[in-house]
């Protein structure tokens, strides 16, 4: 497999091990031990991004590892991947972060659902935008909020027909399941840096599909 060249831009260690322990999960140790020997990421093998905030863990780790299920799996189960390695993700470690720490409190249990999704969405960008080189911010309309991330590592350095941000669709539904008590919301990813936009664009219903 060709390999992206390495960015400058980087995760924050923690972030690189959470996803790599996620996938350890979807995928079963050996599988995982395979896609890192595939992506020239058998360090981690042994040993696991170290537990804190340096930004040391490159977006072109991710935009490999994406390919890579992709070259293992095809194109439709490696996003199958990404996607379940998103959401355990999310449900392993990242809810731990920042300004979703106090969701699971009754105060916020008890807030009407427009009310969590407005705080709730935001933050989530916040997550990356502080503890990584990934900016990510919202914007709220009438229906639907738009979630765009700036710099995505889930494409870096790749060119393609159709979207590749799988994982943070996976990391969104998660989160907005985690944020509202256990429903779902429609996500789609409706521009992608892989298709030549400027940056990757998400639609996120308001309303929830179940």
């Amino acid at each position: 497999m060709d390999l992206i060249p390495q960015s400058e831009h980087n995760y924050s260690n923690r972030m690189g091990r959470m996803y790599l322990v996620a996938l350890e999960e979807v995928m079963g140790k050996s599988k995982l031990g395979e896609l890192l020997d595939l992506t020239k990421l058998s360090r981690y093998k042994s040993e696991l991004p170290p537990e804190n905030l340096k930004r040391e863990f490159n977006f072109a780790n991710i935009s490999n590892l994406n390919k890579g299920l992709e070259e293992l799996y095809g194109p439709r189960g490696g996003r199958g991947l990404s996607l379940r390695g998103g959401r355990t993700l999310f449900a392993r470690g990242l809810r731990q972060f920042g300004g979703l720490a106090g969701v699971s409190d009754l105060a916020f249990k008890v807030l009407p659902l427009s009310t969590k999704l407005r705080i709730g969405v935001p933050a989530i960008a916040r997550i990356f935008t502080q503890f990584s080189d990934q900016t990510s911010y919202v914007e709220e309309h009438e229906d639907c909020f738009y979630y765009y991330i700036e710099t995505c590592s889930m494409c870096w350095g790749r060119k393609g027909m159709q979207p590749m941000g799988y994982t943070a669709i996976g990391i969104l539904q998660e989160a907005l399941r985690w944020v509202s008590g256990g429903l779902e919301f429609r996500i789609e990813e409706i521009e992608c840096m892989c298709m030549g936009a400027k940056r990757g664009v998400f639609r996120i219903d308001k309303e929830p599909i179940r």
